[in-house]
């Protein structure tokens, strides 16, 4: 795979006005899509946490106000990398209205305010759902020659296929009943995607907009799955340590206003945790954080 240097990285507004092209664009081809993601991998250098944007993320999500870059947040200053890739003309599935199902982070040591990181990003692993495609993005952020940091996210391209690909086995985990101690009961205001969208410059339709949820069958705006699993990653600080990998699957989408209820239940040396509706038990997240040694 080769690598393409971007400088400067794109910021996550131009991407978007790429990304109603490029799914216009892959929206009016017809059969399956093309099983080849772009041969390339997206790498830039210099990036660094503003620090009023930090500050605002930090007190946004819960997190302690100190130079530690909470593992969500560099998610926020890699994503643009991600998305650069998901909007060029070669890339075979709609951009808009993909749905993020997954992300695990595996961070090394704390990264701290004042670093200047380096970050590659590529696509992979496409793959046949019952519901239509998934794809990995994965990301590795740098500090000074050392890995620090890297992340795999993974999105659903509904009514995609794969041609010759067998589907998936149904999955019945989104409707098991949470385990676990409720230890918060948040509530989400209706300005929640857009507070999320001005601390990590995720402006996504289905967050940010009636309309925009609207065009993709969401009744109204839905809260950011990073929001919901950085949310609950804050609440479980005193499990995670210095250095961690951290799972989610993302179940129900939380419509906004609405209120979910964090549970957590310790398991060995991590903690699993799981965020669902308050009085119907509907699961919307659920994960696991495991200290590394």
């Amino acid at each position: 795979m080769r690598e393409q240097r971007l400088e400067p990285v794109p910021s996550l507004g131009s991407l978007y006005s790429r990304a109603l092209a490029a799914t216009a664009r892959t929206t009016m081809r017809r059969g399956p899509v093309a099983d080849r993601l772009p041969d390339v991998a997206y790498v830039a250098g210099g990036l660094r946490a503003d620090p009023a944007t930090l500050s605002a993320y930090q007190e946004l999500l819960g997190e302690p106000g100190t130079d530690e870059l909470p593992a969500g947040y560099v998610h926020v200053l890699a994503f643009p990398l991600a998305m650069a890739l998901m909007v060029r003309p070669d890339f075979p599935l709609p951009v808009l209205g993909m749905v993020h199902t997954a992300n695990r982070v595996v961070q090394h040591r704390p990264v701290l305010l004042g670093e200047e990181l380096s970050a590659r990003a590529e696509a992979r692993s496409p793959r046949a759902h019952r519901k239509g495609t998934l794809v990995d993005l994965a990301v590795t952020v740098e500090a000074g020659g050392e890995t620090v940091w890297e992340g795999v996210s993974t999105y659903l391209a509904r009514g995609t296929r794969l041609p010759g690909a067998a589907e998936e086995a149904p999955s019945s985990s989104t409707d098991e009943e949470p385990g676990g101690d409720v230890v918060a009961v948040w509530s989400l205001g209706a300005d929640t995607g857009k507070r999320y969208a001005e601390v990590s410059g995720d402006r996504n339709p289905i967050h940010v907009s009636r309309l925009g949820a609207r065009a993709f069958g969401f009744p109204r705006p839905i809260a950011h799955g990073m929001y919901t699993a950085s949310r609950a990653l804050a609440q479980l600080a005193r499990f995670r340590g210095d250095a961690f990998t951290w799972e989610v699957e993302f179940a129900k989408p939380v419509l906004l206003p609405g209120k979910v209820a964090l549970s957590v239940d310790p398991a060995g040396e991590g903690v699993r945790y799981a965020g669902h509706h308050p009085r119907s038990g509907r699961l919307h997240l659920s994960g696991t954080v495991t200290p590394r040694t």
